[in-house]
């Protein structure tokens, strides 16, 4: 091997390496993203014009709509940007064609609560509880268990 070629694979190594002991320094259990959910609702919930309902799912009226609100049984079209607590956004409609239709009682708790506050038009902010999201499991490598998260949404129709 070349000695430029045996620089790379050096430097290649010593990086990955360093980004291995870094993730595992700096991995969070379960329980610390519970916690942090937890502290950061707890926090979010006496910020003006945040309101929370009994289940826990909170929420800001960015943009009032017009019409019927959807019910659970409901076909919705929405616009969303979703993000964990520290603003890692792990998803946006606008990377899927702009907006999404899909059945309300076919996501999670938190999204089938707080979309049928809404009427077409309006725009929400959610902070939606582990228990009302993915929980335990969290969903893939994406979001992690018991992580809390924030969802802005535009309801742009009931189907």
């Amino acid at each position: 091997m070349k000695n430029n070629q045996k620089r790379i694979i050096s430097i290649f190594t010593a990086l990955l390496i360093g980004f291995t002991m870094f993730s595992i320094a700096n991995a969070t259990t379960p329980e610390d993203n519970k916690k942090a959910g937890v502290e950061f609702l707890a926090k979010n919930a006496k910020k003006d014009k945040v309101i929370t309902t009994a289940s826990g799912l909170q929420y800001q009226i960015l943009a009032e709509g017009k019409g019927s609100a959807p019910i659970a049984t409901d076909n919705v079209t929405v616009k969303y940007k979703g993000t964990l607590i520290d603003n890692t956004e792990f998803d946006n409609s606008e990377k899927h064609g702009g907006s999404a239709s899909f059945p309300l009682n076919h996501v999670i708790k938190g999204w089938t609560e707080g979309v049928q506050l809404m009427k077409p038009g309006a725009k929400y902010r959610f902070f939606i509880p582990s228990n009302l999201a993915y929980g335990e499991e969290g969903a893939g490598r994406i979001i992690p268990p018991n992580a809390a998260l924030i969802f802005e949404i535009e309801l742009l129709k009931v189907n």
